[in-house]
């Protein structure tokens, strides 16, 4: 068994195309249905105020597969520790023994995170695209953007956080990536010319409205993970003219499809591993709208993981 840490993960994996690649394979495997991919299972420490979720996913013919365990503690800022933590324990799929630990501290989650975005906008928005609005300021944030220009062309970065000096800091850290930016008061204004939008907040309530998106916008809404988070109000999902998820099922329990939670969802809802995997064309003109809800899924760790130990060696 061999054991990576963080710093060893970080310098053989990042945000590049060839990691994009081994996401995007994964997703395509769920689409053709070669993917074992239990329920998440999640388990919250109230006391602590802290959850913890375990995800995993078999692809069918690959060599192993990966059990994710990622915690969230979210007082811990509070005393100098991050919020976020988690590893990846990778098994072989022929005898079950232990491969790897991949000790990555939450790194190859941020990483799949982001990947996922860009991968929704990749086949969900216009190919001229070059302006994104981010609602939220953290880490996600910055690493959307950062994916999203693997398959798109940004230029143009409008921000809306709840705190002001935080949307400022991030404003000064994305034009330090050559990009333009611009810092907003509210949704609306932020969303007025935007071409994408991404959600990374940990919202309980919508942020963001029907009445916010401009014609032939996509929207990816990667915040709401879990039954009490909400970032997209019903009028957003009943707006569009294609919705996508990750999984209908986890979309249902942990995404943006609990607004419709004990009624009849009232259109087609795609998951983004069948549009890959068939070539379903989903965008049939510049003013159609799109929105893509990504939970997270265990195949993304699996991938992940998969690509970790490719470039790890």
């Amino acid at each position: 068994m061999q054991l990576f840490n963080r710093e060893q993960i970080r310098q053989a994996v990042a945000i590049d195309h060839h990691a994009l690649a081994a996401v995007e394979e994964g997703f395509a495997a769920l689409g053709r249905g070669e993917v074992v991919q239990p329920p998440i299972l999640s388990m919250a420490i109230e006391e602590a105020n802290g959850e913890v979720d375990v995800k995993t996913a078999h692809i069918r013919g690959h060599d192993r597969f990966a059990i994710k365990v990622s915690p969230g503690f979210f007082d811990n800022p509070k005393i100098g520790l991050p919020s976020l933590n988690g590893l990846m324990m990778v098994f072989s799929a022929r005898t079950g023994l232990v491969d790897a630990v991949l000790f990555d501290e939450g790194y190859l989650t941020m990483v799949r995170t982001a990947l996922a975005g860009a991968i929704a906008a990749k086949y969900l928005s216009r190919d001229s695209s070059r302006r994104v609005t981010v609602l939220g300021a953290g880490e996600q944030a910055i690493r959307q953007v950062e994916a999203l220009r693997l398959v798109r062309d940004i230029e143009i970065v409008d921000v809306w956080s709840r705190r002001g000096s935080a949307a400022e800091e991030y404003a000064e850290t994305m034009r330090g990536a050559g990009l333009t930016v611009n810092v907003h008061d509210s949704v609306r204004e932020a969303c007025a010319m935007a071409d994408i939008i991404v959600t990374t907040t940990p919202s309980q309530a919508p942020i963001l409205e029907a009445a916010d998106l401009p014609e032939g916008v996509h929207v990816t809404a990667m915040g709401s993970d879990s039954p009490d988070k909400r970032e997209l109000a019903e009028s957003v999902l009943t707006r569009a003219d294609a919705f996508v998820c990750d999984t209908r099922a986890q979309s249902e329990s942990n995404g943006e499809l609990k607004a419709f939670h004990g009624r009849e969802v009232p259109f087609k809802v795609h998951e983004l591993g069948q549009v890959i995997a068939r070539g379903d064309r989903l965008r049939l003109s510049d003013a159609t709208i799109t929105v893509c809800d990504l939970t997270g899924t265990g195949v993304q760790d699996t991938a992940i993981a998969a690509h970790a130990l490719n470039r790890l060696g």
